[in-house]
């Protein structure tokens, strides 16, 4: 959870530009393991290049606690079970969502095409066909699992993310039948569940922005 400003809420563009620095500390945290994987001073180098300079004041266990104090507490508990219980909690919610299921249902129709045409494992339309849909469900599962929807700006900026994921896998799907790597009946099928999938998000971003006006006025 980002540490807000103030006492208001978050709306969907200040979640965005948060969710981009996330991503961008990712690639750079990424680049820099790949680069030092072999250096015996690894963590030390990552750390100093991250900027996260108190990795290197006192014992790694006192950085442990600084970077998740939820986990130190948790030990300190004794309740080592209590976040497995809260991820559970979380994917009964958001699973049963249609949408979800919609979503989820797309990616393993798309894991069948494969399996019925193993040249596709291969071309990289196909692929980043398989990875943006997997990728659109993953950031649904992000938006749908704040249950008591507190965090409205932060769901509708996950579903705009799953949103573009989608329409990549739309591109990709065109090009694959372009290609003539799928037949046009295969085509038409995958365009009707993406589509599906699509629409879905469209809706209930609507449904959460309109939500979002209700409660703050304005976006």
């Amino acid at each position: 959870m980002a540490e807000h400003d103030s006492d208001r809420a978050w709306d969907e563009y200040e979640w965005e530009r948060f969710l981009q620095q996330q991503d961008q500390k990712t690639e750079k945290y990424m680049e820099l393991l790949e680069k030092y994987i072999d250096d015996p001073q690894r963590d030390e180098i990552v750390a100093r290049e991250m900027g996260w300079c108190h990795l290197n004041e006192g014992n790694g266990e006192e950085w442990n606690d600084d970077a998740d104090p939820l986990l130190a507490e948790n030990e300190e508990e004794g309740d080592e079970d209590s976040a497995i219980n809260l991820i559970n909690e979380c994917a009964e919610s958001f699973e049963q969502h249609v949408l979800y299921r919609a979503a989820f249902s797309l990616t393993i129709w798309i894991d069948r095409l494969f399996e019925a045409n193993s040249a596709l494992q291969n071309d990289p339309a196909a692929v980043k066909l398989a990875t943006h849909t997997a990728l659109a469900s993953a950031k649904l599962a992000a938006a749908l699992s704040d249950e008591e929807a507190e965090e409205l700006g932060m769901t509708i900026a996950y579903l705009k993310r799953s949103l573009k994921a989608i329409t990549v896998a739309m591109d990709a799907g065109a090009q694959l039948v372009g290609e003539k790597s799928v037949t046009r009946k295969q085509h038409s099928a995958l365009q009707q569940r993406l589509f599906q999938v699509r629409d879905g998000i469209i809706l209930l971003m609507g449904e959460f922005r309109g939500e979002w006006l209700r409660r703050y006025g304005s976006l």
